[in-house]
């Protein structure tokens, strides 16, 4: 997914954390009936059991996912799919990413800011992406979504398929 905005000389470009957040979240809900591990994830995800560590522990933090520990422990969704906005998720994990210059508290240096009428349109325009991101769900994305379910699901040839009523979650 790209945003792209004029003003840039190329698009602005969603982070690998933001990326991998959503394939997380995706395989849990694919994966429902179960709880799953890092390196379930990782292979299915392409990517490192850390890295991945690290956005499931956001992730987690925030509510979106439910971590077990100890033997028999992984992961699953901490809230059902149509709870989880995927604006809201991009907003957690880029919260720390500034799209300009005039949009950091520090180390802003241009000598325009008093005047430029930039920023204000730059703003608007990262709060449309967000707020079109706002009408997806993570249902939106899995349910009904055989496709997704045949490259994600750890369980094939059994699959992963449930009525969306049956799915299993820890809250909700």
């Amino acid at each position: 997914m790209q945003l792209l905005l004029a003003a840039f000389e190329g698009p602005m470009r969603i982070t690998k954390r933001s990326n991998l957040a959503l394939r997380v979240l995706m395989f849990c809900g694919v994966n429902s009936k179960r709880l799953v591990t890092k390196h379930d994830i990782a292979g299915k995800c392409n990517s490192s059991e850390n890295h991945l560590g690290q956005v499931v522990n956001q992730l987690a933090q925030a509510g979106f996912l439910d971590t077990v520990r100890g033997r028999g422990g992984g992961i699953r969704l901490g809230r059902v799919p149509t709870d989880i906005q995927i604006g809201e998720v991009f907003r957690l994990m880029e919260s720390k990413k500034t799209v300009s210059e005039c949009f950091a508290d520090v180390d802003n240096t241009c000598p325009l800011i008093s005047a430029c009428r930039l920023k204000a349109s730059i703003s608007a325009a990262v709060d449309a992406f967000y707020g079109k991101l706002d009408e997806i769900t993570l249902d939106d994305l899995i349910g009904d979504n055989l496709g997704l379910e045949q490259i994600l699901c750890v369980d094939l040839p059994i699959g992963c398929s449930n009525p969306r009523t049956e799915l299993a979650y820890s809250a909700g």
